[in-house]
Order: C-alpha cells, then sequence, then structure tokens
C-alpha cells in the first residue's frame, strides 16, 4: 500500500491503468477492470456518448466513486486537433487530466512527436494535466517532460500489436534519464510476461488495453496483467542477482569441513 503510483500529486493504488475499447460488452469490460485491480482507466473521448442521455453509454458501467477516468485523444492526427478533443473532455464533466495522443502514421499508429510537444506545451499552460504516449525516445522524452509534462508513457511497441518490449534498452535508458516524472509503458504488451519484464526494467506503471479485451478470457488475462504488474515491480525493488557465464553452486563449499 505504500509503493503507489503518484502522478501529479495523485496517488493510485494500482500501477496498472487498463483502457476501455474492444471489449465484446460492457459488461464484461467492467469485470475485467474489477479483475485487474486498476484504480485509473482511459476513455477516448471521440469515441463514447458524451451528449444523449438516453442512450447507452461505456461511462455508465464506470464506478467513478473507485475508478478515475483519463481521457485520451485518440484518433487524432493533429496538435489542434488533440488540444480540441482535450478541452471537449474537460467541458463535459470528463477530467481535466489527458493522455495525450497525437497520431502521426495511420498504419503504425506511431506519434507525430512534434504536434505531440507542442500541444503538451499548451495544455499545460491552461491547466492540464498531461500524460502524453510518445516513442521511446530520449530526447523526445525530455523536451515532454521540458514542456511540462505529468508522466511520460513510451510505447513498448506500436499499438494493439502485442508484440512486447522491442528495444529494452531504450527503455532502460528512459529509465535512468527521467527521474522528473512516472515512466509508464504503454503499448504493445501482449501478455503477462511482457508486462512483468517492462516492470523489472523500472517502469513506474503500465498502461494496456488490447492485451486485456482480446484476451480469450478478459478477465482472467486481466488478473494475470494484475499480478504481473506487482510482480515484476517487486522484482524491480529488490534487485536481482548478478548474470553469471557460468554455473555458481547454490551450497558453497567454503567452510565445509572434509
Amino acid at each position: 500500500m505504500s509503493d503507489q503510483l503518484v502522478i501529479a500529486g495523485r496517488a493510485f493504488k494500482s500501477r496498472l491503468i487498463v483502457g476501455t475499447g474492444k471489449y465484446r460488452s460492457f459488461q464484461e469490460m467492467a469485470r475485467a477492470h474489477a479483475a485487474s485491480g486498476a484504480d485509473m482507466v482511459t476513455v477516448a473521448v471521440r469515441r463514447v456518448n458524451l451528449t444523449d442521455k438516453s442512450k447507452e453509454s461505456l461511462l455508465d458501467y464506470i464506478d467513478r466513486e473507485k475508478i478515475f477516468i483519463l481521457p485520451n485523444t485518440a484518433a487524432c492526427y493533429s496538435a489542434e486537433e488533440a488540444i480540441r478533443t482535450a478541452r471537449l473532455g474537460r467541458e463535459v464533466g470528463l477530467s481535466h487530466w489527458v493522455k495525450l495522443e497525437v497520431i502521426g502514421d495511420q498504419q503504425t499508429l506511431f506519434p507525430d512527436t512534434e504536434q505531440l510537444i507542442e500541444a503538451t506545451r499548451v495544455l499545460v499552460k491552461e491547466g492540464f494535466v498531461v500524460l502524453p504516449y510518445t516513442n521511446d525516445d530520449l530526447i523526445v522524452a525530455r523536451k515532454l517532460v521540458d514542456a511540462g509534462a505529468a508522466a511520460v508513457m513510451p510505447l513498448a511497441a506500436p499499438i494493439g500489436s502485442g508484440l512486447g518490449i522491442q528495444n529494452p534498452a531504450n527503455l532502460r535508458i528512459l529509465r535512468e534519464r527521467i527521474t522528473e516524472v512516472p515512466l509508464i509503458v504503454d503499448a504493445g504488451v501482449g501478455t503477462a510476461s511482457d508486462a512483468a519484464s517492462a516492470m523489472e526494467l523500472g517502469a513506474d506503471g503500465l498502461l494496456m488495453n488490447t492485451a486485456i479485451a482480446e484476451a480469450e478470457d478478459s478477465v482472467l488475462m486481466a488478473e494475470a496483467m494484475r499480478d504481473a504488474t506487482i510482480a515484476g515491480r517487486k522484482a524491480f525493488l529488490a534487485g536481482r542477482m548478478p548474470k553469471r557465464l557460468y554455473a555458481s553452486a547454490s551450497s558453497p563449499l567454503s567452510g565445509v569441513v572434509r
């Protein structure tokens, strides 16, 4: 309980953040959220019913007394578009926090880092708590921190790919060099071992959606991701043993009387 994820002065019990898309039903989504133990979920502002109260909305299946909503700017391809979407989310009462996405390529969904940095600067000045989705580039991460980002969220692999961590060296560099704000790995996790590996590299948290929503049993996978996140964090804090080329006896012979 004492090892909490703290972003912009707000503490979260879970280091796992989950999404709301791609589930087979809203009911399944709600069960997976509960199983994940997450107390923050991200919602695409442009894909949720915000105005017609007579129609069913995924927001009806999120207990906002227990779960913090993090609006995101998914499907935005320019700083202007992302800024407008973030403002909309705040105006309709979702939050003044935003997971900022500015996509630069439709096929890979890689971020447009130039537009991302610009949108971060603008939204921070307007009082938003900005959590930008970015690539695993140290220089871009540094510029985002300088622009006022409350966290840096590098991808492990392309969004929805499930490929796992493709460049652990870059994540290690980011962990060592970005210390002012939390480092949250976002995108690419496919299964529990990926989650544990990311946390063992020193990530402060994880954000995932597809890995849980597209699993054959989403609820069971949510549980697995919860446990893997916790295990990976504990392993990082514990400090792993050094790797050795040769064997080292588990029962040392030094001091044994022959």
